[in-house]
């Protein structure tokens, strides 16, 4: 199942943007940014939405494994 961005409609969101989405906003969120539209969203840079994912990865997340 392809994801598309709800905002840009960039489809194939990678397994890290998902667990992004469900991370900072909801488990059970239906509709998903991509990494650009999420950090215009958030007022941050896609680097600090890296940044952010390889500390959940790093803390053991079960979102990014």
């Amino acid at each position: 199942m392809k994801i598309k961005c709800v905002v840009c409609g960039k489809d194939s969101l990678d397994k890290d943007a998902i667990g992004l989405n469900k991370k900072l906003l909801s488990k059970n969120i239906t509709e998903f940014y991509c990494l650009d539209c999420f950090a215009f969203y958030l007022d941050c840079t896609v680097e600090d939405l890296q940044d952010k994912i390889e500390q959940f990865k790093e803390e053991g997340c079960s979102l990014f494994k």
